[in-house]
């Protein structure tokens, strides 16, 4: 498979939310009793030297550093006694780096309104992802470690098994709703450190296991502000 094609196979990119507690405590939101996840569109995809993080004129963005699971299997209603664990890991294909971004004042306000909060997520640009890491350069999904810098200033920095909801579980929850296909792409929550970029920004992700980084998982960006009409306004 070459670097970056697994993302145009993908058919869906789910992404969960507020899966591990300190992230939970920074946005003082309430931990969910399941997983609840959301749609990335595909067009939100960027991949490195294919340009800059677009800040959108009078959002407030905020990166969010995840490990993305790749799956080369159909999933349909994996049981829920054990989360179907061994059919939901050999699904797994590979992974990948992903930045998860978030106009967070967009979002804040549709939730606030009672609104859909597609846009807060879905700008172009606001999924950025890395090359396609192999499933035997991350043995355990549940034991890589994840770093974020910005302007060279360490932001996140923690290891995936904090997470509350494995990657079983999650895929038994979105398989109890929605068939998950061959390519789909699921990104798994961040950990603590969330917060802002802006233009001028550098930004860089890295994922290592055993203490060794993986140079495919590698994220490198610059941030510039977003061309175009568009501009926050209440709605």
């Amino acid at each position: 498979m070459s670097a970056y094609s697994y993302a145009k196979r993908a058919g869906k990119i789910l992404c969960i939310g507020r899966n591990y507690v300190e992230h939970i405590k920074e946005l003082n939101n309430k931990a969910p009793a399941q997983p609840f996840y959301f749609l990335k569109p595909s067009s939100s995809v960027i991949h490195p030297g294919q340009g800059p993080i677009l800040v959108p004129k009078g959002t407030t963005v905020h990166y969010e550093l995840e490990l993305a699971v790749i799956l080369s299997k159909r999933l349909q209603n994996l049981d829920p006694s054990t989360f179907g664990e061994k059919e939901a890991l050999d699904a797994i294909e590979g992974y990948a780096l992903a930045l998860d971004l978030t106009a967070r004042n967009v979002q804040d306000e549709a939730k606030k309104k009672g609104l859909p909060w597609t846009i807060g997520k879905g700008f172009d640009t606001f999924l950025p992802l890395s090359k396609y890491i192999k499933k035997s350069d991350i043995p355990d999904p549940h034991n890589a470690y994840l770093n974020l810098t910005v302007n060279g200033e360490t932001k996140q920095s923690d290891s995936t098994n904090l997470m509350v909801f494995r990657i079983p579980r999650i895929l038994s929850t979105m398989s109890s709703v929605m068939t998950l296909e061959p390519g789909d792409i699921i990104l798994t929550g961040t950990p603590k450190g969330v917060g802002p970029i802006v233009p001028g920004d550098n930004i860089h992700g890295e994922i290592s296991y055993d203490g060794k980084k993986i140079p495919e998982g590698d994220l490198n960006f610059d941030v510039a502000q977003k061309p175009g009409p568009y501009e926050f306004k209440e709605t």
